[in-house]
């Protein structure tokens, strides 16, 4: 388990949003100004994938206003990155996606994040990392489940608004609602005020 552990770094080629093709993309020195959300996906021209893989693009925006980096990973080369991005999304192509694709061909990220899957495909699995390297929150999905980007949005609020506050998030916190201070006192306040929306 990789949670409040450090991020597995890695250098790897990659196609970036703009569609260069590099051989050296490496995790760290792409963490946003508070982090970066890393996630798996089985394969490129599959199933599920490209439906992710879009809600994630369509999301870039939102990762940026709060300072995350998106960057997904497969164990495809950069040329079937390439080729799927140049595909159009009519024809089950994912179009030109809003973030970098890395790839992995020898699986060794995939293993480093324990989400290699009978040493063929990684499970989805997505990772939620801060500013200095941390894992703070991780979630891996097995191959038939897609995954929700709005929670891994939520869970970004949750991090940014510990960080800062220095309160706890309750279960179903939202951006906007009111933290728990870390105290006996803490929770009871904050149950007496709020247990019947739990």
């Amino acid at each position: 388990m990789l949670v409040t552990k450090k991020a597995p770094d890695f250098t790897s080629k990659a196609v970036l949003a703009d569609g260069q093709i590099v051989e050296d993309f490496n995790l760290y020195e792409n963490i946003g100004e508070k982090g970066a959300v890393l996630f798996f996906w089985p394969l490129d021209f599959t199933f599920v994938c490209p439906s992710e893989i879009i809600a994630f693009s369509k999301r870039v925006k939102d990762f940026k206003e709060r300072g995350i980096q998106v960057i997904g990973c497969s164990i495809d080369s950069e040329f079937a990155h390439f080729a799927w991005r140049e595909t159009p999304v009519e024809q089950g192509g994912i179009g030109r996606v809003e973030f970098p694709m890395v790839a992995d061909l020898s699986k060794q990220i995939a293993k480093d994040y324990d989400v290699l899957f009978n040493e063929e495909v990684a499970l989805r699995g997505s990772f939620l990392i801060d500013k200095d390297g941390t894992v703070r929150h991780a979630v891996i999905n097995d191959l038939p489940l897609g995954r929700n980007i709005d929670e891994m949005i939520r869970m970004v609020d949750t991090m940014i608004f510990t960080n800062e506050n220095g309160e706890v998030c309750p279960a179903g916190w939202n951006k906007g609602d009111e933290g728990m201070k870390d105290t006996t006192e803490g929770v009871a306040e904050y149950l007496s005020k709020n247990s019947d929306k739990l």
